[in-house]
Protein backbone atom coordinates (compact mmCIF):
# COMPACT_ATOMS: atom_id res chain seq x y z
CA UNK A 1 0.00 0.00 0.00
CA UNK A 2 3.30 2.49 0.98
CA UNK A 3 3.89 2.07 -3.11
CA UNK A 4 0.65 3.02 -3.86
CA UNK A 5 0.36 6.24 -1.39
CA UNK A 6 3.85 7.63 -3.50
CA UNK A 7 2.43 7.50 -6.54
CA UNK A 8 2.01 10.66 -8.24
CA UNK A 9 -1.78 11.91 -7.03
CA UNK A 10 -2.73 11.97 -10.90
CA UNK A 11 -1.36 8.53 -11.52
CA UNK A 12 -3.47 7.81 -8.09
CA UNK A 13 -6.33 9.13 -9.51
CA UNK A 14 -6.38 7.59 -12.74
CA UNK A 15 -5.26 3.70 -11.19
CA UNK A 16 -8.90 3.98 -9.18
CA UNK A 17 -11.00 3.95 -12.34
CA UNK A 18 -8.87 1.45 -14.34
CA UNK A 19 -10.05 -1.65 -15.57
CA UNK A 20 -7.11 -3.13 -14.83
CA UNK A 21 -5.56 -4.39 -11.59
CA UNK A 22 -2.39 -2.38 -12.05
CA UNK A 23 0.99 -2.45 -10.07
CA UNK A 24 2.19 0.39 -8.64
CA UNK A 25 5.40 -0.25 -10.43
CA UNK A 26 4.29 -0.48 -13.61
CA UNK A 27 1.98 1.84 -13.93
CA UNK A 28 4.55 4.21 -12.46
CA UNK A 29 7.46 3.13 -15.41
CA UNK A 30 4.14 4.08 -18.25
CA UNK A 31 2.92 7.20 -16.29
CA UNK A 32 7.25 8.46 -16.15
CA UNK A 33 7.53 7.32 -19.85
CA UNK A 34 3.74 9.05 -20.70
CA UNK A 35 4.56 12.36 -18.78
CA UNK A 36 8.34 12.88 -20.50
CA UNK A 37 6.60 12.51 -24.01
CA UNK A 38 4.15 14.59 -23.72
CA UNK A 39 4.95 16.85 -20.42
CA UNK A 40 1.44 17.28 -20.04
CA UNK A 41 -0.72 15.19 -17.45
CA UNK A 42 -3.99 15.05 -19.77
CA UNK A 43 -1.83 13.54 -22.27
CA UNK A 44 0.32 11.03 -20.17
CA UNK A 45 -3.65 9.68 -18.72
CA UNK A 46 -4.69 9.55 -22.39
CA UNK A 47 -1.66 7.23 -22.58
CA UNK A 48 -2.71 5.13 -20.32
CA UNK A 49 -5.80 4.93 -21.64
CA UNK A 50 -4.37 3.26 -24.99
CA UNK A 51 -2.44 1.31 -23.02
CA UNK A 52 -5.05 -0.36 -21.23
CA UNK A 53 -7.62 -0.43 -23.78
CA UNK A 54 -4.70 -2.37 -26.13
CA UNK A 55 -4.03 -4.75 -23.11
CA UNK A 56 -8.09 -5.24 -22.41
CA UNK A 57 -8.40 -5.75 -26.61
CA UNK A 58 -5.44 -8.15 -26.42
CA UNK A 59 -6.89 -10.51 -24.06
CA UNK A 60 -10.54 -10.15 -25.83
CA UNK A 61 -9.25 -12.46 -28.57
CA UNK A 62 -7.78 -15.46 -25.95
CA UNK A 63 -10.28 -17.48 -26.51
CA UNK A 64 -11.56 -18.88 -23.09
CA UNK A 65 -12.20 -22.32 -22.28
CA UNK A 66 -16.15 -22.01 -21.03
CA UNK A 67 -18.24 -24.84 -19.13
CA UNK A 68 -19.27 -27.15 -22.19
CA UNK A 69 -15.22 -26.85 -23.64
CA UNK A 70 -14.20 -29.58 -21.24
CA UNK A 71 -13.11 -32.75 -22.62
CA UNK A 72 -16.63 -34.12 -20.87
CA UNK A 73 -18.89 -31.90 -22.61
Amino acid sequence: MRAFDRLPPDLRAWLHGAALPWSPRSALRLWRRALADTGDPAAARARMDAAEARTLARDSLVPRPTAGDGPHA
